[in-house]
C-alpha cells in the first residue's frame, strides 16, 4: 500500500518559501516576522504554523522561534529556487513585463520536471544570447492569436500593461 503525502496548497508553499528567505537573513524566526513578511494577520500565521508543523515541515513550539524539519527545508528550499530561477527565465526576454506578477501566478502550477528544463533552457541561453535575440525575431505560424484581444483571460488580472 502507498502513502500519500501532504500536498502543499499554494499558500503553505508560500509560507515555506518565506519561513527560508528570513531564517537564511537573519537565522531565526518568529510568527511575527513571517506576519510582517507575507502581510497578512498573526492569527492566520498561527494557524499555518500549527499546519505546517503537524505535516512535518517545521518545529514549533509555542512562544519559541520556529525551525523547518530536514523535509522543511528540503522543499522551502526548492521553492525558493524555483521561484528564483522563473524570474531568471521571464527575463531573459525583452518583451516580458512584470515579471514578479508572472512568476506568482504560474509558480505553484510547474512541476519539478519542467523546472529542470527551464533550467536547461535558461544555462543554453546564457550560454548563447545571440539565440534569445534570433528566437524573438522568429515570426510564429497562424496557430497563436497574436492580434486578438484576449483581455478576458485570468492572466489578466496580474495588471497586464500591454
Amino acid at each position: 500500500m502507498v502513502s500519500i503525502e501532504m500536498v502543499l496548497t499554494e499558500s503553505m508553499e508560500d509560507y515555506l518559501e518565506m519561513f527560508y528567505r528570513i531564517v537564511s537573513e537573519q537565522g531565526y524566526i518568529r510568527p511575527i516576522d513571517l506576519s510582517n513578511a507575507i502581510n497578512v494577520k498573526p492569527s492566520s500565521v498561527t494557524r499555518m504554523i500549527q499546519k505546517l508543523d503537524e505535516v512535518g515541515f517545521i518545529r514549533y513550539e509555542k512562544y519559541r522561534n520556529i525551525a523547518l524539519t530536514e523535509k522543511g527545508l528540503i522543499y522551502s528550499r526548492f521553492l525558493v529556487w524555483r521561484d528564483e530561477k522563473l524570474k531568471e527565465f521571464f527575463h531573459l526576454s525583452t518583451e516580458n513585463v512584470r515579471v514578479e506578477e508572472q512568476v506568482e501566478g504560474v509558480e505553484h502550477y510547474i512541476t519539478p520536471a519542467t523546472m529542470k528544463f527551464i533550467r536547461k533552457l535558461i544555462i543554453y541561453f546564457k550560454t548563447n544570447p545571440e539565440r534569445v535575440t534570433e528566437l524573438e525575431r522568429v515570426e510564429c505560424d497562424s496557430d497563436y492569436p497574436d492580434h486578438e484581444d484576449l483581455r478576458c483571460l485570468r492572466a489578466w488580472l496580474f495588471r497586464h500593461s500591454g
